[in-house]
């Protein structure tokens, strides 16, 4: 007789076991029809955790050579665009624009006597002019009277030499004046050639002392920074980096089994592990990049081997992030997030209907050049009217000298 079934004292582990068995096939059930719902449902959504915060680390480097004597930011600070960051010494500069003025004045100086070298050379010319009518004159009545044995034929030589002297001396008068137009060329003194290039060499010069304070291109938060109080650097020497806050997005790396129906412009959500899931960020799809992470490192697999096993690739697609919830709940470089897109449409936005991204600092070049421009003119400028005035204070001595001239011949 059995007396396993009525003793009660028998373990639980002796009795049948087909209700467990019965629970693990459940289980496995369960597990299949999830799996096979996951497999031919084609879920819209797209979602990955292999996604991190990207942005733009603006480079600040320096635009000429010279001792840094004032840092004006460290990192973590957040600075304006415009912002005067770092302050090279500016003594080299300043001597070299100072020399450059120096030469823009001579230059002034010598086109203005090229000037009036021209109007003297006229002013020869025609003294030279008179002279040969005068000679040939002489020469003409001397002829007329020397068969009355009046005058000797030596005279009449010498009146002819002088008529040839008188020519050639009109006729350097002629080659000196074409040389003195030949440096004015027709030109104001202000676009000279001479006057050009020295008011170039100013220009560059003011250039190098403006770009001795290094400002900020963007607004952002100070990173990397490598410049330090007395160094002296080159130019294009990196000094910091600058990170736009409110431009960053995220590169979600999906598999490429996951990227059928991914398109730009198509909605998607963001949380980052930073702020967990209370803080949802809302953007769209850019696009997908050109290529997979592993066709752009630095070391590309090469599979071309013997033995190849096939490795699902992860391409990155770019996510654009709402300026304003950066700016109310902000991120930064490289942090970990979640990304879910939603496939269910594909907006139809051509490649030629995206907007062009242009990052645009040339308005803080361009006022500096301005500047330097605007220095330039004031130094021309002011050298014409100092001109000016001289020649009309030269101007009122010769009359007056003139006016007193006639006077004292009137007084004879």
């Amino acid at each position: 007789m059995n007396n396993t079934e009525n003793n009660p004292n028998i373990p639980a582990t002796k009795r049948p076991r087909h209700i467990v068995t019965g629970l693990g096939a459940t289980a496995c059930v369960a597990v299949l029809a999830v799996g096979a719902w996951w497999i031919f449902s084609d879920d819209p959504i797209r979602s990955t955790d292999d996604a991190y915060v990207g942005g733009q680390v603006v480079q600040l480097t320096a635009q000429v050579h010279g001792m840094v004597s004032r840092v004006l930011a460290d990192n973590s600070d957040r600075v304006a665009a415009g912002a005067p960051l770092v302050e090279i010494d500016p003594a080299d500069a300043r001597i070299e624009l100072a020399a450059a003025e120096a030469q823009l004045a001579q230059a002034l100086r010598s086109v203005r006597g090229f000037n009036a070298g021209a109007q003297r050379y006229r002013a020869d010319i025609e003294a030279r002019q008179a002279e040969l009518d005068r000679a040939q004159a002489d020469l003409a009545t001397r002829k007329t009277i020397a068969a009355s044995g009046a005058v000797t034929a030596e005279e009449v030589r010498h009146a002819a030499d002088a008529v040839r002297s008188a020519k050639a001396a009109l006729q350097a008068a002629r080659q000196m004046a074409a040389q003195a137009l030949t440096q004015i060329s027709g030109a104001s003194v202000s676009a000279h050639p001479a006057v050009d290039a020295a008011a170039q060499r100013v220009r560059a010069a003011q250039l190098a002392l403006l770009r001795g304070s290094v400002q900020a291109p963007v607004a952002g938060m100070v990173a990397q920074r490598s410049v330090q109080l007395g160094r002296r650097v080159q130019p294009g020497e990196r000094l910091m980096s600058i990170v736009p806050l409110d431009r960053l997005w995220v590169d979600a790396n999906f598999k490429e089994v996951q990227l059928k129906g991914v398109c730009p412009q198509q909605a998607a959500t963001v949380t980052a592990d930073v702020y967990g899931k209370s803080v949802v960020y809302h953007g769209h799809v850019e696009d997908i990049e050109a290529g997979t992470g592993a066709a752009f490192a630095l070391l590309p697999a090469q599979n071309a081997t013997g033995n190849w096993i096939k490795v699902v690739q992860r391409v990155p697609v770019r996510i654009r992030l709402e300026r304003a919830e950066l700016l109310s709940h902000p991120l930064r470089i490289g942090m970990s997030t979640r990304v879910s897109i939603d496939t269910s449409n594909c907006p139809a936005v051509g490649a030629t209907a995206r907007a062009a991204k242009v990052d645009d600092a040339s308005a803080l070049y361009a006022a500096q050049s301005a500047a330097a421009d605007v220095h330039v003119r004031q130094l021309i400028d002011g050298s014409v009217a100092n001109s000016s005035s001289i020649a009309a204070a030269a101007a009122t001595v010769r009359n007056g000298t003139r006016g007193a001239a006639g006077a004292g011949g009137g007084a004879q």
